[in-house]
């Protein structure tokens, strides 16, 4: 039996792996791209329906799966549960990805490139959502298609869920899995999204840091005032606040609030991060080691800590100056935080510490955006260890073992609201320019990611492998 798990094994990544050279995969993509699915932009709300009607519906029922979607009034967008139960019995599996981008920035790309026109160049496939993340779902629904093809079974039971939302904050995703919390039970949730820690560096990641944007603003008076008359003599909104700054974060990124910090790294946190390493790619900035908390590895910063930036700042008028002394200023600013930190915590902390300072006039405003919550699995966690072997097994290497990503995904809802493990197995890199023009994806880490998914769904199905229940 294991002799033939094993041939099979080897049949499923050769065929997951030909679907890349054969341009199915490639035309897939190019297909799926084409869809301008933006979720924020709102001439684009039916494109989002689209996808999945057009598109990921079909895909699944030619796969054996049944299919359901669903709706919730806060989405821009439908989610789509595709169901494939093979045997009660089975360990079942849940993943997740999202259909929806960002706006295409059309203008912005360069020459020859368009982000809703798949382009291959210098091997990669640029295009929206190339990396984030209809590439990264194509990859691991080919790699179920190559097993069935090759077993005829999977020998577990799949729900796939697809929301066309989460670059809108994934808004109504909590509420439909409240309300599907038993439809979506499974054993560990496994999905892709975010980069590898690096270009050539396979990585998984048990979690997300949370995110929360807010703004701060000083309004001193109603009306623009002539600098030559009133320059000396009224305050300047915008020095304020660059001052006001100061009292939450120092000149070289060292949070000053201890409610915005989680206050200590665990002990296996930092022993997992010390097997990673920030490699920055061509192209890529070069990591500043002055900037952010002393004492800290650049890897701690950014996965174990919390950071904290200005996003935006207003104060006048840069394109039309008109030489006076402007009425307001505003900044929206955002913490990144890991688990430690309570987000409900942080608003009330930073009044006090620049009513403390004394800039009682800055106005704290609540998040209007949505607000994702920290989760990290335990690095030592038995499905943990099993995914990182499949990897090892396929790759002949070990994968980087973050605990968790350095951006902000709607993690903890899977984690906390379902209770499930959390297994994130990426398909792109930290230079994938997702979010901005030029959005690409590197054939190289397509085809290594279809034969890491088309080993591990091997793995799932060989029950003698799964960690118990």
């Amino acid at each position: 039996m294991s002799v033939t798990l094993s041939a099979s094994r080897d049949a499923a990544i050769e065929e997951a792996v030909g679907f890349l050279l054969s341009g199915v995969f490639e035309e897939t993509l190019r297909r799926w791209v084409a869809i301008p699915s933006a979720s924020r932009v709102a001439a684009n709300r039916p494109d989002l329906w689209r996808y999945i009607t057009e598109e990921m519906q079909p895909l699944f029922e030619r796969l054996g799966f049944k299919t359901r979607i669903l709706e919730n009034e806060l989405a821009p967008g439908p989610f789509l549960l595709a169901e494939r139960i093979e045997d009660p019995g089975f360990t079942t599996i849940l993943q997740y990805g999202h259909g929806d981008v960002v706006a295409g920035l059309d203008e912005q790309w360069h020459e020859g490139l368009s982000p809703f026109a798949t382009t291959e160049k210098d091997g990669r496939w640029y295009g929206r959502g190339t990396a984030d993340n209809k590439g990264q779902h194509a990859v691991n629904i080919m790699a179920i298609e190559a097993l069935l093809a090759v077993r005829g079974s999977l020998g577990f039971n799949l729900k796939y869920l697809i929301e066309m939302g989460e670059e809108s904050g994934s808004l109504g995703l909590e509420e439909v899995c409240v309300v599907h919390r038993e439809d979506l039970k499974a054993d560990v949730f496994i999905a892709s999204d975010g980069p590898r820690l690096a270009l050539e560096r396979p990585t998984i990641f048990l979690g997300a840091r949370g995110g929360m944007s807010f703004e701060l603003e000083i309004e001193a008076r109603e009306n623009f005032q002539h600098s030559g008359n009133w320059g000396g003599i009224l305050s300047n909104p915008g020095i304020e606040l660059c001052h006001a700054i100061t009292a939450l974060v120092d000149r070289a990124g060292r949070i000053k609030v201890p409610e915005m910090t989680p206050g200590r790294i665990p002990d296996n946190v930092r022993t997992a991060l010390k097997e990673c390493k920030i490699v920055p790619t061509a192209g890529d900035p070069a990591v500043e080691e002055w900037w952010g908390e002393p004492g800290l590895t650049p890897e701690e910063k950014v996965f174990a800590w919390s950071s904290f930036d200005i996003m935006e700042m207003e104060c006048g008028n840069l394109a039309q100056p008109l030489y006076a002394i402007p009425p307001r200023a505003r900044a929206r600013v955002q913490l990144r935080f890991p688990v430690g930190v309570d987000p409900k915590a942080v608003i009330p902390a930073v009044r006090v510490a620049l009513r403390d300072a004394g800039f009682e006039r800055v106005k704290v405003k609540d998040p209007t955006d949505a607000t994702f919550l920290a989760s990290r699995l335990d690095p030592d966690h038995p499905w943990v260890r099993m995914v990182a072997a499949s990897i090892e097994k396929t790759l002949g290497r070990p994968p980087a073992i973050l605990p968790n990503l350095g951006g902000s995904l709607p993690n903890n809802i899977f984690s906390d609201l379902l209770g499930l493990p959390t297994i994130w197995i990426p398909h792109s890199y930290p230079g994938c320019l997702q979010h901005a023009a030029n959005e690409h994806l590197p054939i190289n880490i397509a085809r290594e990611g279809l034969a890491i998914m088309a080993g591990l769904y091997s793995d799932l199905g060989n029950k003698a492998l799964a960690p118990a229940d």
